[in-house]
């Protein structure tokens, strides 16, 4: 992966409805050799999927909440378990006091109690600790190394 590729990323991640030929005209490329380069970053895995960005206020989620697990035994093979819930938006395995880290979306207090019934189903979970987020200052993609700003090789003949 190069310069190019980070530079598309990063247009990509701003916004992923832009033409091929309009990410080239930024990058410095024609619209077949973007094409190709976001065809082969797909292919290497390097772009998992292509997604909206729903503001969750706006489909009545307004509970986030940051969920700890801790467990009596090894958890490391629940994660089916865990994405079986649809609230949980977010689920890692870590090192520390808990043993995984969720990132949980409900309607209201109430939902978020459901899930953390749902949770404490999961075989091997003992406890849980729910922190609920009062605002979110940012929330921003994966960093690619890569800016949105041009990366041409040759001068601008615009």
């Amino acid at each position: 992966m190069d310069d190019v590729d980070r530079g598309l990323l990063a247009l990509l991640q701003a916004d992923a409805t832009r033409t091929y030929a309009d990410l080239g005209r930024e990058i410095g490329l024609s619209a077949g050799a973007t094409h190709e380069r976001v065809r082969k970053l797909r292919a290497a895995g390097v772009i998992r999927r292509t997604t909206v960005d729903v503001d969750p206020a706006a489909v009545d989620l307004d509970v986030l909440a940051f969920v700890t697990v801790d467990s009596v035994a090894w958890i490391g093979d629940s994660g089916p378990a865990f994405a079986a819930i649809s609230e949980i938006q977010e689920a890692h395995v870590v090192a520390g006091t808990a043993s995984v880290l969720l990132k949980v979306r409900t309607t209201s207090t109430g939902a978020l109690q459901d899930v953390l019934r749902r949770i404490h189903a999961i075989a091997g979970v003992s406890s849980t600790q729910a922190t609920i987020a009062l605002d979110t200052f940012f929330e921003r993609p994966a960093p690619t190394g890569g800016t949105p700003t041009p990366v041409r090789t040759e001068p601008d003949k615009r």
